[in-house]
């Protein structure tokens, strides 16, 4: 029996079942061998030799296939038809050769297939060749490229640029086109404009909308109405007038599918339709495609095989009808820009096979294949037919224009199926005209646009002027700033430029999020403070390195080497030569000279003109000093005073003016004891404070905003409280030492002595009573095994408030358990003998202690000197030991090399 290897059990499983018994199916799980995580895998001064290790993990996979080809004299390679695959194969080969597992006699042979079906499986078994060490070539030449950028600037950033984690010869620019998209928005000036409409009626009392176009004789450009004024003389200039139709146009059109889904554009669909991310859209894909369902997923073409546009047409005249099939079958023009890797498009292996005949139970990929499905069939469908009409509207006077357009779908066509979707608000105008006749006078609709109105205002918050009848609008409008990125418009981005290959897109997002550039909010791509820094500094430093001509002209010389055009140690010497003398030039830099720049160059950005129109740089708190960038022991970059340590002042560099949260820097709480208590952002986050630094006291005390705790909700009292903590709950039953609760960096927590219990909630950081302190303590020392284990005594029915009243076996004597109020019985009463009221009473009693009622303002109840002082002795022990502590020391590993 030949041994046939792929890369998944999830795929061999599959493809078993299509060979039989005359064949043994393994899989590799990936890659079996990488280079090293150290310096030397890639030695650029020996032709850049390149010294690959089995991974601990795949030497149990080698050690199977070698074990099976013992008895078998055939290997059949099956591994993904793409680059990537191809290496699969290659590794495996040098492995098994290594470990003698190949003999002499050994037959090897490399097979390809685009879809896992039997028909392809089998025609592919048929059709064996040698491993394409053309597309191997390829692959060495990225991955060397990849380790040498990796392994070489990310050590110059971590030493430059403290908090950096990587660079990546892709990743790095994918992060450019985020960080430059975020400065455009901040750079944004809005431009006010405004529009008009109507709202009219023809004589057969039909009513529709139409927009103003020409105003004193003059057709209206989209700034012509830039004021409120002018706005209100053009809808009294409208009202004022007698209207009619000055003529009516209808135009024929088509409207055509879209072609079959390549990666790039798959990953652009599922992120509009679905919000789904670019590295969840591809794994749902890969299951899908192992399981036989689609073709191969990570293809740049758009071609589909004869036999499956055959079998489109079949399906769509079965279902819908002739009139839905088009003359001749749609044919679609392959872009890729390397054919020897360009494939097929991502389509169902079978047309026949619908979303409601997937046998899979799993939502996403229902879902995703239902995409795939109706966009391979819509591509195959009859165009759209519609009718565009365009009504001009005059006064008789000639001063007053308007204008109504709309469409009539007269044929559906593919529309039936599906319509692709859109990144941007950008569309026909789809609204469908009454019957209008040329030369017809038109009335005006009292009152028709009132509701318009006042949904302009509730809306948006933009002006609106209504005419004296309520059948004109004036509408304020503003430019907007360009939008931030989805994760669908950045791989459109990157497709465009060049940059990345579709293999590669989804893990350049996801590594530039999982390296905390950049976080997603709503779908949109924001870049972090560390992302803009890391940007800076290589487009200063390293500029052509993050050009975008460079790296698309780099991916073109790649695709040469895998179309044997070009010898791939040629590209890796060219690139090399003057990468690794811009990486010497930065030996000599200091860090204060690498802060000027970038605090030189992101000054717009962190410095924004003040609305007093004073000096921007200008420290807020002392008046005196200047602000400018500065960093952290602990890695990261802040906005801070250079008066210090007399000035404490410090923010983050996000811009101030941003968001709501910042407004509130400083904001006034209350006062407690003679002190304010206020509200501050710093470079960590908002917290709250305690009066004011002073030379005896430079850091007063201070508490940080628990996860979850909006800035905007903060009063006085929520102030105090977290101001109060660590808060005493009591001696240990057992030992007599102190039990705290409190808030810490991995949040509420409970500790006895060095040992510290999580809580579930913050809330309860102010209410938790000794019984369940202990509790807590006592089921992370066993690991949670209490939790599993543990039953009541006795169960005493529903609270009246809801959630079962019990008797607990507690480790210092039984207690009542209401959620999270734990009352300990008292000792003249047995858990045999206790009634439900008297449990009732006892978890009332409780909660009133702990703050399960409404509790009073802390402020009213002065707090002891003792305690004060307290307080500010473990603030300045918690300060200390923040010095103290020291920066770990980053190693290069195999991801950072990763794009």
């Amino acid at each position: 029996m030949a041994v046939v290897v792929v890369e998944s059990p999830a795929k061999a499983k599959t493809i078993n079942k299509y060979l039989g018994s005359d064949f043994t199916v393994l899989a590799s799980y990936g890659h079996v061998r990488d280079l090293p995580p150290k310096d030397g895998s890639v030695d650029p001064d020996h032709d850049f030799d390149m010294k690959w290790e089995v991974a601990a993990d795949s030497k149990k996979h080698i050690r199977a296939i070698a074990e099976a080809l013992k008895s078998d004299g055939e290997l059949i390679l099956a591994t993904d038809p793409d680059r990537e695959g191809e290496a699969i194969s290659w590794h495996l080969q040098q492995a098994l050769a290594t470990s003698r597992a190949i003999r002499k006699d050994t037959k090897v042979s490399r097979v390809v297939f685009n879809a896992i079906t039997q028909s392809a499986v089998t025609e592919a078994m048929k059709n064996p060749r040698s491993v394409d060490m053309e597309l191997v070539e390829a692959y060495l030449a990225r991955r060397a490229l990849d380790y040498l950028v990796g392994f070489n600037l990310s050590p110059v950033l971590w030493r430059k640029l403290p908090g950096a984690k990587s660079a990546g010869r892709v990743q790095s620019v994918c992060l450019r086109l985020i960080v430059e998209r975020e400065m455009e928005i901040e750079a944004f000036r809005p431009r006010e404009y405004w529009s008009v409409r109507a709202q009219l009626r023809t004589p057969r009392g039909q009513e529709f909308e139409a927009r103003l176009t020409v105003l004193g004789g003059k057709k209206l450009d989209r700034y012509d109405l830039p004021t409120a004024e002018a706005a209100e003389l053009a809808v009294q200039a409208v009202a004022s007038r007698d209207l009619s139709v000055a003529s009516v146009e209808s135009k024929p059109a088509n409207r055509n599918p879209a072609a079959p889904f390549m990666t790039s554009t798959l990953q652009q669909e599922a992120s509009r339709k679905f919000g789904m991310g670019a590295k969840q859209t591809m794994s749902t894909a890969q299951r899908l495609y192992e399981a036989g369902y689609i073709t191969y997923m990570r293809t740049d073409g758009i071609d589909m095989a004869p036999e499956a546009v055959m079998a489109a047409r079949d399906e769509i005249r079965s279902r819908f009808g002739a009139a839905y099939v088009p003359d001749s079958p749609r044919m679609y023009k392959n872009k890729a820009k390397n054919a020897q890797e360009a494939h097929e498009c991502i389509r169902p292996t079978d047309m026949a096979v619908d979303p409601a005949k997937l046998r899979v139970t799993d939502a996403d990929q229902r879902r995703l294949y239902e995409l795939i499905w109706k966009r391979t069939i819509a591509s195959q469908m009859a165009a759209a037919r519609l009718e565009r009409t365009t009504v001009e509207i005059a006064s008789r006077d000639g001063q007053v224009g308007l204008r109504a357009t709309g469409q009539v779908v007269n044929f559906d066509g593919f529309l039936r199926v599906y319509e692709e979707g859109r990144d941007d608000d950008g569309d026909e105008d789809s609204a469908r005209l009454p019957q209008i006749m040329q030369g017809e006078a038109l009335s005006k609709v009292e009152g028709g646009l009132q509701a318009a109105h006042a949904r302009l205002s509730e809306g948006d918050g933009a002006r609106g002027i209504l005419g004296a009848s309520g059948a004109v609008l004036a509408a304020q409008h503003f430019t907007q700033p360009p939008p931030r990125y989805t994760e669908a418009t950045l791989v459109k981005r990157m497709e465009e430029l060049g940059i990345g290959r579709p293999s590669t897109y989804a893990s350049i997002v996801t590594t530039i999020q999982d390296r905390g550039y950049v976080r997603k909010d709503k779908n949109r791509l924001i870049p972090e403070d560390k992302g803009r820094l890391v940007t800076v500094f290589l487009s200063n430093y390293f500029r052509r390195y993050v050009e975008y001509d460079f790296t698309a002209d780099l991916e073109a010389q790649l695709d040469d080497v895998s179309a044997g055009e070009r010898d791939y140690k040629e590209v890796l010497s060219r690139f090399w030569r003057d990468f690794s003398a811009a990486i010497a030039e930065t030996s000599e830099l200091r860090i204060t000279e690498v802060l000027e720049k970038i605090d030189e160059v992101l000054a717009p950005h962190l410095y924004p003109p003040r609305a007093d129109g004073g000096d921007p740089r200008t420290c807020p708190v002392c008046g005196t000093g200047r602000l400018n960038l500065k960093t952290a022991r602990s890695g990261g970059a802040f906005i801070g005073c250079n008066n210090y340590p007399a000035c404490r002042f410090t923010r983050p560099i996000t811009a101030p003016g941003d968001g709501e949260a910042a407004a509130l820097d400083g904001k006034v709480l209350g006062e407690d004891q003679g002190e304010l208590i206020t509200l501050r952002i710093g470079r960590f986050g908002p917290y709250v404070q305690r009066g004011e630094a002073t030379p005896d006291v430079p850091k007063p005390p201070r508490a940080s905003l628990p996860k979850g705790w909006a800035p905007e909700s903060i009063d006085l009292e929520k102030a105090l409280q977290l101001l109060s903590l660590p808060r005493a709950i009591g001696p240990h039953p057992e030992d007599g030492e102190l039990i705290e609760a409190g808030i810490g960096r991995y949040g509420p927590f409970v500790k006895h002595g060095s040992k510290y219990a999580n809580l579930p909630e913050v809330d309860e950081v102010f209410t938790i009573g000794m019984n369940r302190a202990v509790e807590v303590l006592a089921q992370k020392a066993s690991r949670g095994r209490a939790t599993s284990t543990a039953a009541p005594l006795r169960d005493l029915g529903e609270h009246p408030d809801g959630g079962p009243v019990q008797i607990m076996e507690g480790r210092y004597g039984p207690y009542v358990k209401w959620g999270k109020v734990n009352a300990t019985l008292p000792k003249d009463i047995t858990p045999e003998d206790i009634t439900p009221e008297q449990a009732l009473e006892l978890i009332a009693a409780k909660a009133s202690k702990t703050g399960g009622t409404k509790r009073k303002t802390a402020a009213k109840k002065p707090a002891s000197k003792t305690k004060t002082e307290a307080g500010k002795t473990a603030s300045a022990k918690k300060t200390k030991a923040t010095t103290k502590a020291k920066a770990p020391v980053k190693k290069a590993s195999a991801k950072t090399a990763k794009d």
